[in-house]
């Protein structure tokens, strides 16, 4: 049996749906050309000017009740936060004192909800690690436990095929570790696999406003649900004006060449040829994935009738170990895709500018500091509102004493200082912040010390 026949037989095994393996035979098909996914600056050219969100109309109350009660909220909730130190789901992390990610975003959709007096659901795009910690944080909430659709659906899984043959690697002291998730373009194939999708239209739902779980300013946005259902739009993401942070993030760009004119496609860090150094040129790229999508459950339904492996997304080869933290254990490989590449699959496709007040994902604990700063303040409602002067702050904290949330959590007890007037903090060393600690301008902090209670540090 050669290696392909050898996965999806794994897979059949295991139980996975007919519309899993079609997904994972296109990336299996995909994985035959070397140059796969890749897309070279010279093929690409900026996109013209987005259309932007303070410039879309605001619906009336009724429109917005209307389109909100036809809307679900979906957060993909699959991670542990492992890279950060943790063991737990990653959205059970604090954020402000006594809140987590999940409890901030149960606020949002309620508040949502007695705002406009819409339906609103929320469902989680879960692990099967994730899925019993983090139901039994919603199921505080009383407007969740009632809502009419489930609160979530697991992701599914592929396995990890040995990077020497691509076979499916065998790894019996612990099977677990044999298999992998598909990335978050898993997102589509799962609605689908476990009957998702046809439980939200059947429960006369027809949008879906999709964001990552630790991004706490991805609110729905009213206008952007009115423009979405107006205009007929089948899928919409949400894109910044990029900034030096955002180098290492998927920019969008249009395609160009023999049938490609005109086409707006999403090119991630694995996607960038070696030796290629456009990637970094935020200039001229300009639009960077915030991964707040927005989609027409209809018009999925519809392109899945057709091909049960749509949307077609470029396929992002992942090379690690099948034991992560042992790296002399087997080279495997992960076929994954990336949600937001369907922007240059889904006919019609469209993206509009958003604030950064709409991008604050917490990816490291550099960005955790920001968010316990009082460079965010949480209202009642959920919303994270920026208090920051300037562009708000950039923090880079010593990975050796700062990378893993424990040690993090050690050296800020006393709580975070203050950096709404900070624009830029990097820390070395080994240092310990006391209480009531402000940081103003662009600070550069050496240790091994402690800051003492109190102190203003200005760059």
């Amino acid at each position: 049996m050669d290696s392909v026949a050898a996965a999806l037989e794994k897979m059949r095994a295991a139980g996975a749906h007919p519309a899993e393996l079609a997904a994972m035979t296109r990336r299996l098909e995909q994985l035959d050309d070397p140059d796969a996914g890749r897309l070279s600056g010279d093929v690409l050219e900026p996109l013209p000017d987005l259309p932007e969100l303070d410039a879309l109309p605001e619906p009336s109350a009724e429109r917005a009740r209307e389109v909100l009660d036809r809307l679900v909220v979906l957060k993909l909730n699959g991670g542990l936060g492992t890279s950060m130190g943790l063991s737990g789901p990653k959205s059970l992390l604090e954020v402000k004192p006594g809140k987590s990610f999940l409890d901030v975003i149960a606020t949002q959709v309620l508040g949502l909800r007695e705002r406009y007096g819409a339906r609103l659901p929320l469902v989680l795009m879960n692990s099967s690690s994730t899925q019993g910690p983090s139901l039994e944080v919603l199921q505080r909430y009383d407007g969740l436990r009632d809502q009419d659709v489930p609160l979530d659906f697991l992701q599914g899984r592929e396995p990890k095929l040995r990077a020497d043959d691509l076979a499916p690697v065998e790894w019996p002291a612990n099977p677990d570790l044999e298999w992998c998730p598909p990335g978050h373009g898993d997102l589509y194939t799962a609605l689908a696999a476990t009957g998702t999708l046809d439980r939200l239209l059947d429960a006369g739902l027809r949008w879906c406003f999709v964001s990552n779980s630790d991004n706490l300013g991805a609110l729905a946005d009213v206008r952007i649900a009115a423009w979405v259902a107006d205009e007929g739009v089948p899928f919409a993401m949400e894109a910044v004006r990029g900034t030096a942070a955002d180098r290492k993030g998927g920019h969008l760009a249009l395609r160009r060449g023999s049938g490609a004119d005109g086409l707006v496609v999403l090119r991630e860090t694995a996607q960038v040829p070696e030796g290629d150094t456009s990637f970094g040129e935020v200039d001229r790229w300009r639009y960077y994935n915030t991964n707040n999508l927005w989609v027409d459950l209809q018009a999925l339904k519809e392109l899945q009738a057709a091909d049960p492996a749509a949307p077609e997304l470029p396929l992002i080869v992942n090379r690690k170990t099948v034991d992560p933290r042992d790296k002399s254990s087997t080279k495997v490989i992960q076929l994954e895709t990336a949600m937001g590449a369907a922007v240059g699959s889904i006919p019609g496709a469209r993206a509009v500018q958003v604030p950064r007040s709409r991008f604050a994902p917490v990816k490291t604990t550099n960005d955790l500091l920001v968010v316990w700063s009082d460079a965010y303040e949480l209202t009642p409602d959920g919303r994270m509102t920026p208090t920051y002067e300037d562009g708000g702050p950039v923090v880079t904290l010593d990975d050796d004493h700062y990378k893993l949330v424990p040690d993090f959590e050690q050296r800020f007890a006393a709580g975070a200082p203050s950096l709404r007037r900070c624009t830029r903090l990097e820390v070395e060393g080994d240092v310990t912040f006391g209480a009531g600690v402000v940081v103003e301008g662009d600070v550069h902090v050496k240790g091994p010390r402690r800051v003492p209670d109190g102190e203003i540090l200005r760059g």
